[in-house]
């Protein structure tokens, strides 16, 4: 349960944007819904969602948010301290590392972007295909994300 003081204030019902187009050839939807204590993010090809992370946007101590801040050079990698944590779903090594790695560049991106936002990202996977070797098709999900971020 979270504490009184760390419980934002949020219009009701909770703000949501989606963004969709064409990863690898097949359509994607992203919708995002920002919740009091939860960034909730759906990526979904074929209206499937198979796999669930989350990844708390705080970190265990503020020393380590600094140390773990990307450098100019380096700010494409996700940052440090973000520990993704898959809920439900999986299938198979390749596929949860993938899930994660998105988890992880994304909830970089909101820490970066809102430095004091304590909320927790809740991701949700449907991807039809996972391509771990292609480059394109990441960035393409990650671009699809930030439009509806």
């Amino acid at each position: 349960m979270m504490e009184p003081a760390e419980t934002r204030e949020e219009p009701f019902p909770a703000p949501s944007k989606q963004a969709s187009g064409t990863v690898n050839g097949i359509a994607t939807e992203v919708c995002s819904v920002n919740f009091a204590d939860k960034i909730m993010l759906t990526i979904s090809q074929d209206g499937r969602l198979s796999q669930w992370i989350q990844v708390p946007l705080s970190a265990p101590s503020p020393a380590l948010v600094d140390m773990a801040m990307p450098r100019a050079e380096l700010s494409a990698l996700p940052a440090l301290h973000l520990t993704p944590k898959t809920l439900l779903g999986g299938g198979g090594q390749e596929r949860e590392t993938v899930g994660q790695l998105y988890a992880a560049q994304i909830a970089s991106h909101l820490a970066l972007r809102n430095p004091e936002d304590r909320r927790t990202l809740v991701l949700g996977l449907g991807l039809r295909k996972f391509d771990a070797e292609s480059r394109d098709a990441f960035f393409d999900v990650l671009e699809l994300v930030l439009k509806a971020l």
